[in-house]
């Protein structure tokens, strides 16, 4: 009986509360690696509000076609709210005509530019923190909240990089 509690428990906290999910490629570089393992707030999604610099696990657009292996969930971050004006020239981000101050480990050159966008309403601009090597919403556009899994908030393998996103 005590078994049977603790699968229905663990079911439960997986499919509403918390998740695991495994990094398949470098496009998050330097602050998530190749093999690392992180743990995702569904409920930080359903019950809180998301800002530029989250990170978050999403299903992957059906317009993601960055050759590779496909995959069914991305983990980016969040660059552009809905209503923003996204821009950039040379290696800057502008964001409603401001650059965009990126507080966090990531590798430069920024790679294909963003262009002109305006994100629409319930949607979200996202990129990889290694910008010249990362298929993200310069590829296939923001994604709309609906498609968002939960935000990374815990690094959990390996050992010696466990820790805080």
């Amino acid at each position: 009986m005590i078994l049977l509690v603790a699968v229905a428990v663990s079911f439960v906290v997986r499919a509403y509360a918390f998740q695991t999910f495994f990094i398949p490629s470098g496009s998050m570089e330097p602050t998530l690696l190749i093999g690392d393992r992180i743990v995702v707030d569904k409920l930080s999604v359903d019950f809180g509000s998301i800002h530029r610099g989250d990170i978050l696990v999403f299903r992957a657009p059906p317009t993601e076609n960055c050759g590779g292996v496909p995959v069914t969930d991305l983990v980016k971050r969040v660059v552009g709210l809905p209503g923003d004006v996204l821009t950039s020239r040379g290696n800057t981000i502008y964001v409603n005509g401001k650059p965009f101050a990126e507080n966090w480990p990531h590798n430069e050159p920024l790679g294909p530019p963003i262009g002109h966008v305006v994100v629409p309403a319930n949607h979200y601009f996202m990129m990889g923190d290694n910008h010249n090597n990362s298929c993200d919403s310069r590829s296939w556009g923001p994604i709309i909240r609906s498609e968002i899994i939960g935000k990374a908030f815990m690094r959990i393998w390996p050992l010696n990089r466990i820790g805080s996103l």
